[in-house]
């Protein structure tokens, strides 16, 4: 067997504990089915109420300790009553993404049988998408944590909009292989282009590129899209879209209005990914309101474990990790398939222990 990768577990805060043992469970018990090796994980404490209670946002050598893993993974961060001076809420994970340079952030949108569906349209129950924000630019390159805007007294405040040629190439790159391997998977492998290059020039800068490698991957279909556009039609046939490339903020807008048709941010997967590190967490909130009271709903943080899986899998040139990283994904699948799926959040009879025993007894 081989020896164990390191995972940095970071809990957060809220439901961020819950989620967070309930991945680890399931992960384990994928690894265990297809005989690999189990993870070594190491906490590291950050969030906001660590912050409330030693004035960090992040333990002493967290940082440093995340990035020396083989990955990371987040249950969620922040609490509504604990903000910085300035109002803006406490984000380590915001730091690390800047720090570890993890560019490509990779968010599933999929349609599950039996789980709600927002949209009358029966071509809905077809949504297989992904969204691909960079993670470490555009406007959030100004964000408060990194303490980057032009605050000029209290009568005006300047937040940069950051596009440099070296980010947006190693984004657009994954972003070809991404609908590359999808296409191999049998899906369309279409990648759109997501921007306002008809009013800014950043967005403009952030086309050319993407024009400039896409003779690389003759393959691959191209397309276009105005952001205002984009969110247009993630309502009106979002069934047409496959791999959807874009700046950090569109990113964060429009990765949760896709989320909203397939159900809710309780199914919102998310990874971020870097050269060197990659950082795996649900897209969803701490919902500190339902902390313990096993109610969460897990299966957005158990997704991001079967993501981590797939990455560690080609990282650490190990195909079993890739198979427990299916075995995951299609045990979801056929436990909402079979109704045996019915998290609280969707209205259902499953707190966050049951739906663990669902999917233990699926992959056992």
């Amino acid at each position: 067997m081989s020896q164990s990768l390191r995972i940095a577990l970071i809990r957060g805060d809220g439901i961020g504990v819950d989620v967070s043992e309930a991945t680890c469970a399931i992960v384990d018990a994928a690894l265990a089915k297809v005989g690999a090796a189990p993870l070594r994980y190491e906490s590291i404490d950050a969030g906001a109420g660590y912050f409330r209670e030693t004035g960090r946002d992040i333990e002493a050598g967290g940082e440093v300790r995340a990035g020396e893993m083989d990955a990371i993974f987040l249950g969620a961060i922040g609490l509504p009553a604990v903000r910085h001076a300035d109002g803006t809420e406490i984000s380590p994970h915001l730091r690390l993404r800047d720090r570890y340079g993890l560019y490509a952030g990779v968010r599933p949108v999929r349609a599950y049988p039996n789980a709600p569906q927002r949209l009358a349209d029966p071509r809905a129950a077809g949504i297989d998408m992904v969204i691909l924000r960079e993670s470490t630019e555009g406007l959030f390159y100004s964000a408060a944590v990194h303490g980057r805007a032009d605050v000029r007294g209290d009568e005006e405040v300047r937040d940069t909009l950051r596009i440099t040629r070296a980010t947006t190439e190693k984004l657009h790159h994954f972003g070809f292989k991404l609908a590359e391997r999808r296409r191999a998977r049998g899906r369309p492998g279409r990648l759109t282009c997501v921007d306002k290059a008809n009013v800014f020039t950043s967005m403009a800068f952030f086309r050319k590129i993407f024009d400039e490698i896409a003779p690389l991957y003759p393959q691959v279909e191209t397309g276009y899209n105005y952001v205002d556009a984009q969110a247009l039609d993630l309502v009106r046939k979002p069934w047409e879209y496959d791999v959807m490339v874009m700046e950090n903020m569109f990113g964060d807008i429009l990765s949760d209005l896709a989320g909203g048709l397939v159900g809710g941010m309780g199914m919102a997967s998310c990874a971020e990914i870097g050269d060197e590190t990659g950082l795996f967490q649900p897209a969803h909130g701490s919902a500190p309101d339902i902390m313990g009271q096993d109610k969460a709903n897990p299966l957005a943080a158990i997704l991001s474990g079967a993501l981590m899986l797939d990455y560690l899998a080609d990282k650490a040139g190990r195909a079993n990790l890739g198979e427990a990283a299916m075995l995951i994904e299609d045990a979801v699948e056929a436990g909402f398939a079979a109704n045996a799926l019915r998290p609280m959040e969707f209205g259902g009879d499953m707190g966050t222990r049951a739906v663990v025993r669902e999917l233990l007894d699926r992959l056992g």
